[in-house]
């Protein structure tokens, strides 16, 4: 930090000091006054570059593994869900072979009760099954409705952390008056 305010310092000192040791000529602005403010310019750019180049790279490089790691996490949670599935698809399965035997034991009872016990089973079984598919469902939705409101969080966050770290009020300031100097030399 210490390094940055001392090269600041010089890149502004040392051009006004060059002006000023003009040895009292008058400068009445003109193209020369303009070619000693671009040159002040162009080293304050090309420093601000060299000091911050590397920072807003690491910024942007941080994001993309931001939203990799969201992105990831999302894929886990679609795993999660699935793995679930199977294993109430497994349930399902082992609940219809139980039916199976019921049904066989029921042959033995007779038919009336026979065809009202395996009815029984199967809306059981259905209901099972669209429990689990809801079930499954809503896990999946929650997961996604939380992953896509922690990234609008992230980007809203980010967006005004550039725009208070980028704009200042005399950033702004200058802007409005070149505005107005512009302006006023076109007319």
């Amino acid at each position: 930090m210490k390094r940055f305010l001392f090269t600041v310092a010089m890149v502004v000192i040392l051009p006004a000091l060059a002006y000023a040791s003009g040895n009292g000529e008058a400068h009445e602005g003109g193209m020369g006054n303009f070619w000693w403010r671009m040159l002040n310019f162009t080293i304050l750019a090309v420093v601000l570059y060299k000091l911050s180049a590397k920072a807003i790279v690491n910024f942007f490089v941080g994001n993309r593994a931001s939203i990799k790691n969201s992105l990831d996490e999302a894929v886990r949670a679609k795993e999660e869900a699935e793995k679930k599935l199977e294993e109430h698809s497994a349930r399902l399965d082992k609940a219809t072979a139980e039916i199976a035997g019921i049904a066989d034991m029921i042959k033995a009872q007779g038919l009336a009760e026979k065809e009202k016990i395996i009815e029984e089973a199967k809306k059981t079984a259905e209901k099972m099954k669209e429990d689990s598919e809801a079930r499954v469902e809503q896990e999946f939705k929650r997961a996604l409705h939380h992953l896509r409101r922690e990234a609008t969080e992230l980007s809203v966050t980010m967006a005004e952390e550039i725009l208070a770290k980028n704009i200042q009020a005399e950033d702004h300031e200058k802007m409005v008056n070149d505005f107005l100097d512009r302006m006023v030399t076109r007319n």
